[in-house]
């Protein structure tokens, strides 16, 4: 991405034109910039200790020691007194040559103070005026001012402010950099370095519907005087919703790429402080800049972050942070005009929770919904992710898109580069088909673990995984099996893969009881052939309670429940949706239902086909890993006909 211009912006720009005076977007003053004001903060600290050497310079210059007047006397008649000053019966004054304090052998004194007795009887003054004492008309040693007292006074305060300070600024550069604790009042990203090459549609593939919906933003960027002569008006929001990885950042930089627009964009996370208030301000800042360099795009993501609904159980009070930012963002959006020509793109996969004002028209006047691609789309996802990547002659993209179905662009990515890495680390000139292969096993099951399992645990799961894929062999419509393994990949001992020919979009009573079946395969072979269940089937046991409960709670396949939706969307707030105690007791009973049926059909079916159940265990159990045609044809199965009989037979 692109760098910021201002390290304490939130947010990040790109083919933002330079200034004409030089500065950058955003520098306006006010606040404390830690990059700024180190100057200032020095001369502070300066001045603070500049002021205490010279307080204690001022306190320590002229001490006067307490003397016996015995000791005055003598250095009287010793003539070693240069002046003195008295006032009733006290005399200060100062020695000519320095002598020690009587008493205290190691310290010494030329400044002293004493008091005569009043029953003293000597000439004193006389004997002075002998010696040529100075008998001075003011005090010898002057006593501090009240300035020096009262910065000698303030001096542990001025300490402890400055070093606070010093502390807090040390802090605040340490949370812009990214470093600070609970995220700072200035924190942000770091900067990252500026693409050689702007975003277009060229390089978004696989998503054409969406690129159709967003190029009248494109072209109303471009030429914004042909609308409105026509008086309509460009959307002033865009809202992408869609599953994580499907490319909506992508889409947004495309837009402002194909247009060249500049681009802001930024998460909405990082609008939100401790401090409230800041969010507002920072979205204040970020809609100001844009419009000065109009027609610009802005792009924020992960927007439910800050725009979920408001009133929730986790606002507290109607004036809180995230509030404050979320009303900011509504009222900067209300506030444009026809001729501002700034368009804000917005992502989140969670567009059910969003605030109702958020998506009314005039603010988020659109939502394009951005899907996993199709067959065609994963081809040229894969024909973009693999534009310099040395492609083997055996490589074939299409192949790899039929067995990839539901993956989105940035699984499809990863996907090539783990291929890649795994051709560099075997040594090859190019990516062949093996090799995406492997990377796909890595994806899909884990990475291997070697891990020596005893023969008995490997038969066991030789024959469990042989229900799972026998079952799916069998089922009328089921996926059909890709890949059956006993080697450990990840947390599991084994994997079956099904994966569809074609992409499916909905899914019938017959398919979903087909995969409950398959998934329920392990633990009825497992029963059949052991007599015992294992802890093996724990995953499979959730992927059959989920399937059969939307079967009855959400879909309407029950008919003692009815075409009624009680149960909440996955990822939905599980309190979104209330129903009596009585129903979810029913749902329970039918889920309940449904899988006994589903198991019973799946020992049944095992039991009937015990000779095709052993030969796949013991192919699997010499093998360890049998692929598509081998599994069938250890199972003695015809794929390419077994449909059409079983569908025969069904009827």
């Amino acid at each position: 991405m692109p760098p910021r211009r201002d390290p304490e912006q939130p947010w990040r720009a790109e083919g933002v034109p330079d200034r004409q005076d030089g500065r950058a977007p955003g520098l306006r003053g006010g606040g404390w910039k830690p990059n700024r004001n180190n100057a200032v903060f020095w001369a502070l600290l300066l001045v603070v200790f500049g002021l205490s050497y010279v307080s204690m310079h001022l306190s320590g210059q002229k001490e006067r020691v307490t003397v016996p007047y015995t000791a005055f006397t003598q250095q009287v008649a010793a003539g070693n007194v240069k002046d003195v000053y008295t006032k009733g019966y006290q005399i200060q004054g100062q020695l000519k040559s320095r002598q020690p304090v009587p008493g205290h052998g190691e310290k010494t004194y030329t400044s002293f103070e004493t008091l005569r007795p009043a029953f003293a009887d000597d000439k004193i003054y006389t004997e002075m005026v002998q010696k040529g004492v100075e008998v001075e008309a003011k005090p010898v040693n002057e006593d501090r001012g009240l300035l020096a007292n009262l910065l000698l006074s303030l001096l542990p305060t001025l300490l402890f402010v400055g070093l606070w300070i010093g502390v807090m600024v040390w802090l605040q550069r340490r949370m812009a950099g990214g470093g600070g604790l609970m995220g700072g009042f200035n924190r942000s990203p770091k900067p990252v370095a500026a693409d050689d090459k702007r975003a277009t549609f060229a390089d978004v593939a696989g998503i054409d519907e969406v690129e159709a919906e967003l190029s009248e933003v494109v072209d109303f960027l471009k030429d914004p005087g042909k609308y409105r002569r026509m008086g309509a008006r460009v959307p002033r929001g865009v809202l992408l919703t869609g599953a994580p990885g499907t490319g909506k950042t992508l889409l947004a930089r495309a837009v402002a790429g194909e247009a060249d627009v500049p681009f802001y964009s930024a998460a909405a996370s990082e609008f939100i402080e401790m401090v409230v208030g800041v969010g507002a301000a920072r979205v204040r800042e970020l809609f100001t800049e844009a419009r000065k360099t109009a027609p610009s795009i802005i792009f924020i993501d992960e927007i439910d972050t800050i725009g979920r609904a408001r009133g929730g159980g986790a606002s507290m009070g109607g004036h809180d942070e995230r509030e404050q930012t979320l009303n900011q963002i509504l009222t900067e959006m209300d506030g444009f005009s026809g001729s501002e020509g700034v368009v804000v793109v917005a992502a989140t996969n969670r567009p059910d929770i969003l605030d109702p004002a958020l998506m009314r028209p005039g603010r988020f006047d659109r939502q394009v919904a951005v899907s996993p691609p199709d067959l065609e789309g994963r081809v040229a996802i894969l024909g973009v992710h693999t534009r310099e990547v040395p492609l083997a002659a055996d490589a074939d993209l299409t192949s790899i898109a039929r067995m990839t179905p539901g993956m989105t662009g940035a699984e499809l990515a990863n996907l090539v580069n783990e291929a890649a890495l795994l051709a560099v680390k075997r040594e090859k000139g190019a990516v062949d088909m093996d090799d995406f292969q492997s990377a796909l096993e890595k994806v899909q099951l884990g990475t291997r673990r070697s891990l020596v399992m005893p023969f008995e645990e490997r038969r066991r799961t030789s024959y469990h995984e042989s229900g799972h894929g026998l079952l799916g062999m069998l089922q009328p419509g089921a996926d059909p099996v890709r890949k059956i393994t006993i080697v450990p990949h990840g947390r599991a001992l084994g994997v079956t893969v099904s994966t569809p020919d074609d992409d499916r979009y909905a899914y019938d009573e017959r398919y979903l009881r087909g995969r409950i079946i398959g998934a329920l395969g392990g633990m009825a072979a497992e029963e059949l052939v052991f007599g015992v269940v294992t802890t093996g089937s724990e995953s499979d046991l959730e992927q059959v309670t989920k399937i059969a409960r939307g079967m009855v709670g959400r879909w309407g396949m029950s008919q003692k429940i009815g075409p009624l939706s009680i149960l909440p969307a996955d990822g939905s707030d599980p309190m979104g949706q209330y129903a009596a105690q009585g129903t979810l007791d029913a749902v329970d009973l039918e889920a309940r239902r449904i899988v006994d049926e589903c198991y019973a059909e799946a020992v049944e079916t095992l039991r009937a086909n015990r000779d095709k159940l052993d030969s796949l265990a013991a192919a699997l159990l010499e093998n360890e890993t049998l692929d598509e045609a081998a599994a069938y044809a250890a199972a003695g199965i015809d794929r390419t006909i077994r449909e059409v009989d079983l569908s025969k037979s069904h009827h």
